[in-house]
């Protein structure tokens, strides 16, 4: 049995051929194709397996703008009804649109059909809870077990019933303006002053759902707001968060071929000002664009999070996943009304980290958690209890928050720590676990390379939660923080190799450490070819 699930749900290309249950778990498994089929399975196994939080059978469900979404939301659903649950559809949406409807509805289980930042060929679901919160490991894999055991059974569904259990038992409808016009008045308070109405830049929504809005909104706030990727071919093509990177920049020269739609509409208003911004497709992440001296950077959640801290110097709980940057982390643990703690890949896991943390109260709790891709998590007031609070990402709201606080600490930008990520792409990753004479082999050559460089001191070799085959080191190498990790990708076929240091500047070679594990990997993984 192998667990359908990845980091964020499951994606794969969409294939409308017809097949049973078998054949759409062998081809979603084994060729990345998801088939209407496959989403009547899962509908089926979700429905059997309801989260132990909630009460009743009530499942929402939503979907992003891609070609064959409604027909895959009518198979889910089809699957959904087969188990005897009871099915609203809130329609073309984004996903923190479709936390909220888990919320305003008291859906017991939530379903976006969406594949994010992947290209508009794909699709993919991703679960949220009776809380709003993405499903956990745990969770997803009861889900695939009951799928492959379901796959074993005849559950033949006559033509009749079959088109009638293709549609919702009912319709709602979100409305994420009034939601943003709440959240919106809540962060002013937090910081004390209101956004400033000279806010102008362009915005890129990935040509998702977003971009029949969130502009118009903006300019109703008093902002000068243009969307731009309106202009895209097709959802996430050249555009949006998905096509930036955190440390990103290009030159004035470099960004008319940048391939980049917001980057190629910008224009020089002068050194530290925030030119854009951009969504990713299904609207949870949000990165910007800011002028330097020579051109534009990428704005990225790391950014985002120091900006925060420093316009708004408060005890936060701050969650960070483990390819964020160090000196942030650091800076965080040197403050003392400051609590910092580092989580494995993927938004879900900053709201597991600071779920527990979720006081009864009106005011705002003083959370948040980040990732460098534009994922932030903060909390969002409960629909029907004005002392209840979630956890959420909304790309939207990030991009108020984050205009808020750049607007509080002027055009003085982070000093950051250094950061590289390298991948080894290739179907033997498997031979990779963390723990293996492989990893001991990987941890020898890291802690040579850094004895070479200089005095290492806290030597210390773990994992961590949600990360089955993650090597984590952490140590000091002169004084400054250092964290090696190297994992299997959860979305991709790859392993990941990253290294960061609290400092900007290693004083040593670091990329010639990082080349060097990354090919023992592929000597390793592909032997023939070398």
């Amino acid at each position: 049995m192998t667990n359908l699930f990845g980091t964020d749900g499951i994606r794969g290309r969409v294939s409308l051929d017809a097949c049973d249950d078998e054949g759409a778990l062998e081809q979603i498994v084994a060729e990345r194709l998801l088939t209407p089929q496959l989403m009547k399975l899962l509908g089926e196994s979700l429905g059997r397996c309801l989260p132990e939080d909630g009460e009743g059978s009530l499942v929402v469900v939503g979907w992003d703008d891609r070609p064959h979404n409604e027909n895959l939301a009518a198979w889910l659903t089809l699957g959904f009804h087969a188990s005897n649950c009871e099915v609203v559809h809130i329609g073309c949406s984004s996903t923190p649109m479709l936390h909220y409807a888990v919320l305003e509805t008291s859906a017991r289980l939530g379903c976006m059909i969406t594949a994010s930042h992947n290209p508009v060929t794909d699709s993919g679901i991703k679960v949220f809870d009776a809380h709003g919160r993405k499903s956990m490991p745990a969770y997803e894999t009861l889900v695939s077990e009951t799928a492959y055991s379901l796959s074993q059974e005849d559950r033949e569904i006559d033509e009749v019933d079959r088109k009638a259990w293709m549609k919702p038992d009912a319709q709602h409808t979100v409305n994420h303006q009034k939601w943003l016009e709440r959240r919106l008045d809540l962060f002013q308070s937090l910081f004390e002053y209101e956004l400033s109405s000279s806010v102008e830049l362009h915005l890129d929504s990935s040509k998702g759902h977003a971009a029949s809005w969130l502009a118009n909104w903006m300019r109703s706030q008093g902002l000068d707001v243009e969307e731009v990727s309106s202009q895209a071919a097709a959802m996430n093509e050249g555009c949006g968060a998905g096509e930036l990177s955190p440390g990103q920049s290009w030159t004035w020269d470099e960004t008319s071929s940048s391939g980049h739609l917001l980057i190629q509409s910008l224009s020089s208003r002068g050194e530290g000002s925030i030119l854009g911004a951009a969504l990713d497709g299904d609207g949870d992440r949000c990165l910007l664009a800011r002028e330097t001296s020579e051109g534009v950077e990428v704005v990225d959640g790391d950014d985002i999070a120091d900006a925060i801290l420093r316009a708004c110097p408060k005890p936060w709980k701050v969650a960070a996943s483990i390819e964020s940057n160090l000196r942030l982390l650091s800076s965080v643990e040197e403050q003392s009304t400051m609590e910092g703690f580092e989580t494995a890949v993927g938004d879900r896991w900053l709201s597991h980290a600071l779920a527990s943390y979720l006081p009864e109260q009106r005011d705002q709790p003083l959370l948040f958690g980040i990732e460098d891709s534009g994922h932030i998590v903060l909390p969002s007031p409960h629909p029907s209890d004005a002392n209840q609070w979630s956890l959420v990402g909304d790309g939207s709201a990030t991009l108020l928050v984050a205009l808020l606080a750049l607007q509080g600490v002027g055009e003085d930008p982070m000093q950051k720590g250094w950061k590289k990520r390298l991948s080894v792409k290739n179907p033997n990753r498997w031979m990779w676990d963390g723990q293996n004479e492989l990893s001991d082999t990987v941890e020898s050559m890291v802690r040579m390379h850094l004895y070479q460089a200089g005095n290492v001191t806290e030597w210390q070799r773990t994992g961590l939660e949600g990360e089955a085959n993650l090597m984590l080191i952490r140590c000091r190498l002169n004084g400054m923080v250092v964290s090696f990790g190297l994992r299997n990708s959860g979305t991709q076929e790859k392993t990941s190799v990253s290294l960061r240091f609290s400092e900007p500047d290693p004083g040593f070679d670091a990329m010639l450490l990082m080349r060097s594990v990354q090919n023992l990997l592929l000597r390793t993984f592909n032997p023939v070819a070398y």
